[in-house]
């Protein structure tokens, strides 16, 4: 395999994960149009390097920490949904203008690790993404099944980081066109809207696992 190719299956990889709308997507539109193109960025950037994780631990065969997830995975899906319920209500109660929206308050370091953190905490707490990977890079002829080298899949797993990078880019870059033409009222209903949808994700997890033990 090129080194072209690695990389760009890996870029793949990563936009394929990337691109579906879920909870991280809805979060980091959301905070692209209360905070600005930043804030919506480096939220996009904690789902990267999530899905970074569990396109390394595949692809470096890291079979003990791939057990230890699956064999965790209740508990997981537990701590995932009920992050994805909180999130919801946090956004649904959310001012629909930041304490400070133009002095970089909200754009400071530390608001901006916790905006990264929260998305990385979301997208590693969801077991099927490793599954997603699983299958991904083994229709790279074996790589997760350790046949390809470590250079090779630290290419593919740099390649997933990028591509997921992207994604990210383009998307709060064009949502960040619309960050100054949105009032106080559309703040509100946005707010509201994506608040009730990343829960209802987040009681779909919830009710899942309920069932699975009824």
């Amino acid at each position: 395999m090129t080194i072209f190719y690695l990389v760009l299956s890996g870029v793949v990889m990563g936009l394929i994960a990337a691109v579906p709308i879920g909870p991280v997507n809805l979060i980091c539109i959301r905070r692209t149009l209360a905070f600005g193109t930043l804030n919506g960025f480096v939220s996009g950037m904690g789902a990267a390097l999530g899905d970074g994780v569990f396109a390394a631990v595949t692809g470096f065969s890291l079979t003990w920490i791939a057990q230890l997830i699956q064999g965790y995975s209740t508990i997981i899906e537990l701590i995932s949904g009920a992050m994805m319920v909180w999130l919801g209500w946090r956004t649904f109660i959310a001012p629909p203008v930041p304490h400070c929206p133009e002095t970089g308050m909200d754009r400071s370091g530390s608001n901006l690790g916790r905006a990264m953190l929260s998305t990385f905490a979301l997208t590693i707490t969801n077991p099927a993404t490793l599954m997603f990977f699983g299958g991904m890079f083994a229709g790279l002829g074996g790589l997760a099944g350790g046949a390809g080298s470590f250079a090779d899949a630290s290419l593919v797993v740099a390649g997933v980081v990028g591509g997921s990078a992207l994604w990210w880019l383009v998307l709060t870059t064009l949502i960040g066109l619309f960050h100054t033409r949105i009032d106080e009222k559309a703040m509100w209903a946005i707010n509201r809207g994506s608040g009730v949808l990343v829960a209802i994700f987040g009681l779909v997890v919830l009710i899942h696992l309920v069932t699975k033990f009824t």
